[in-house]
């Protein structure tokens, strides 16, 4: 009796899964190379400003994560882990919510401030009167001078025995409201926040300027034919034109207005009597003159957390008004 033997052999149209997986894993990686190629100058352009990123900003808040669990005073050794006994201390730190509602106030005063004056002059110079380029350099210079330069220069205004303002004052002869700006609780973050619209005001008017090009001109034009008077055409035809605009520079001025520090810190170091104090200096105080860099960083953590949310929010609440 003949045996036979069967040799089952795969067709040529047949494909196994480990030739599947392994064409896949081919075809992946010859996709990787070819991106790899295309977009390897892009990268490597990328890759300083990535690594800079990486190094100052994200290791830094990952830290201070860390130590807002810590209780350190900043020098040698990280000290003792406390978990969240410098939150906890958040709660009931008196000076943390005065300084808070500092920065409330500096948020809107320092955010209506500089949109109010800065939308008014663009579009006085919107139609490029005569003058226009020296009054353009003018208004955005305050914007190139350094924040400390701005803090010193006001400083000396407000200075009670030779400042132009108590001067001015003088000379036209209300001499009773002559005092020291900044060494008056009731007048100081005032002072101080007068400065900061000086200084951004420039910024904001350049932006509206370059928003005002893309206004459609013939819809004024319409609006003005209809009987629209100026107030009308600026509230129901500009203003609706430059709302992205509008939400780019409210959103930079509500996260400065949250961690503003250098002009205040230069002009009165959250004085007197802590009048003038918001949470970037109290932060400050805390983590070099106190040494309690532990709770200091926890207060780095509740003002970036503070910041993120108010733009988020109102970033969300524009979209939606813009729908």
């Amino acid at each position: 009796m003949q045996r036979r033997l069967i040799l089952l052999v795969p067709s040529p149209g047949a494909v196994t899964m480990a030739q599947l997986a392994a064409g896949t894993q081919a075809g992946t990686t010859y996709r990787a190379r070819r991106h790899w190629a295309r977009y390897r100058a892009g990268y490597l352009f990328l890759a300083p400003s990535a690594i800079l990123y990486a190094l100052f900003m994200i290791y830094p808040f990952f830290q201070s994560i860390y130590l807002s669990f810590n209780d350190w005073n900043g020098v040698g050794a990280i000290g003792d882990y406390v978990g969240l006994r410098n939150y906890r201390a958040l709660i009931h730190d008196d000076l943390l919510w005065r300084s808070l509602g500092h920065n409330a106030i500096w948020v809107v005063i320092g955010t209506i401030g500089p949109l109010v004056l800065g939308l008014l002059l663009a579009m006085l110079l919107w139609r490029q009167p005569k003058g226009f380029t020296l009054f353009r350099t003018v208004y955005f210079l305050p914007q190139v001078l350094s924040p400390v330069i701005i803090a010193i220069v006001w400083g000396w205004v407000y200075n009670p025995v030779f400042g132009l303002l108590n001067q001015g004052l003088d000379a036209v002869g209300l001499e009773g409201l002559s005092r020291g700006w900044l060494g008056d609780s009731s007048t100081a973050l005032y002072a101080v926040l007068a400065a900061a619209i000086w200084a951004e005001t420039g910024f904001v008017f350049v932006v509206f300027l370059a928003g005002l090009q893309t206004v459609s001109k013939d819809l004024l034009e319409a609006a003005t034919l209809d009987g629209a008077n100026a107030w009308q055409r600026l509230k129901d035809v500009t203003i609706p034109q430059l709302a992205n605009v509008i939400t780019v520079i409210t959103a930079l001025l509500l996260i400065g207005g949250f961690s503003v520090f250098d002009i205040i810190f230069v002009m009165t170091q959250g004085g007197p009597n802590h009048s003038t104090e918001v949470i970037a200096t109290y932060t400050y105080t805390e983590a070099f003159t106190q040494n309690h860099a532990g709770y200091s960083a926890t207060l780095s953590l509740v003002l970036t957390v503070i910041s993120l949310i108010a733009s988020v929010v109102f970033i969300r609440f524009r979209e939606r008004g813009a729908e």
